[in-house]
């Protein structure tokens, strides 16, 4: 944890920053190793300080960097905050811009009066993009959990379940192999349904035809994300035609995915194979997005984004085809 900081620290020295206050859960974790939903961090240059309420101070100071100071704060922002503001002669705070709300912003102006605050913008985001050797690993592992998760659900599939079963039978596997929580909500939609991209669970038997299932687990905070197609019964010529196409796609944008490659670049790729397909109109979301702690981060690889993927970036590949009222095709991998 203690490089996150430093590459922080990197930037706040850009900015013109005294200190930083964080407030956003993933940040939190990023910054001090320690998963508190409802932890504050002030950072300086020389210090780290994590606060932590009565429900998590014990494991903050079992599990938070041991750069960190852990402290429970007492009573309001101007007893526990305010001391330190003065100690550490911080003026001028960046802050998160993008997840601070409108009303926690101003109630935090108006207890620090003497500070001048600098939104953040991308600075952490920009920064979370560049995944280090140990970030990756935990992805690897969530991701291996969805897979080992996906084989066991297809040995237990039948054809009289409902969508609701199939995705909560890959939510148990996946917790059961370690996984804290689902990356997001799990979808499974089969026959007519699996036309929406992110069509909800039906509590109805499966229908007949593709069957699209989006999932991911979750490793020390870490998400994976992949997607599979299945068919329930035969597939006919127009089905297996739009798999090959998505999965051809899909290979046409992996074989693009370099670092220095422009995020819409690596997207036209795989979406000229759609379109010399006939089947342009519907492919309507991005080939892809970056992942981390976050299921959706920047950067992405998809048609708005004109900057080069850096190096150690990672991201989905999930290209689709949906005929309306009729069927739909996904195939992602991380």
């Amino acid at each position: 944890m203690g490089m996150h900081i430093k590459r922080l620290r990197e930037e706040m020295a850009k900015l013109g920053l005294d200190a930083v206050w964080i407030t956003s859960p993933e940040n939190h974790l990023y910054l001090s190793g320690f998963d508190n939903p409802d932890g504050w961090m002030l950072i300086t240059m020389n210090r780290a300080f994590d606060f932590a309420d009565f429900r998590y101070i014990e494991a903050a100071k079992r599990e938070a960097d041991p750069d960190c100071t852990v402290i429970m704060p007492q009573g309001g922002r101007k007893v526990y905050l305010l001391p330190l503001i003065e100690e550490e002669g911080i003026r001028r705070i960046g802050y998160e811009d993008i997840s601070l709300s409108c009303r926690s912003f101003e109630l935090l102006k108006a207890d620090l009066p003497q500070c001048e605050f600098v939104p953040l913008g991308m600075t952490l985001e920009e920064i979370r993009a560049v995944k280090t050797e140990d970030e990756i690993e935990k992805i690897v592992r969530a991701q291996r959990i969805a897979e080992e998760a996906f084989d066991a659900l297809l040995k237990n599939i039948r054809p009289d379940m409902t969508e609701t079963e199939v995705a909560d039978e890959l939510e148990y596997q996946m917790k059961k192999r370690g996984s804290r929580k689902p990356s997001f909500d799990t979808i499974a939609v089969s026959g007519s349904n699996s036309s929406s991209p992110h069509g909800v669970p039906r509590n109805v038997t499966l229908e007949k035809g593709f069957l699209t299932m989006d999932f991911g687990a979750m490793c020390e905070g870490y998400h994976s994300d992949m997607t599979r197609t299945i068919v329930i019964g035969k597939a006919d010529a127009e089905m297996k035609r739009l798999y090959d196409t998505v999965l051809e796609a899909q290979l046409a944008g992996l074989a693009a995915s370099k670092a220095g490659v422009p995020g819409q670049d690596v997207d036209a790729a795989a979406r000229k194979v759609i379109t010399d397909a006939g089947y342009g109109p519907y492919f309507g979301h991005g080939y892809g997005h970056s992942l981390g702690l976050e299921i959706h981060e920047s950067p992405s690889p998809n048609a708005k984004n004109p900057e080069p993927m850096p190096l150690k970036a990672v991201a989905s590949a999930e290209p689709g085809i949906y005929l309306p009222g009729k069927f739909g095709v996904r195939i992602e991998d991380t």
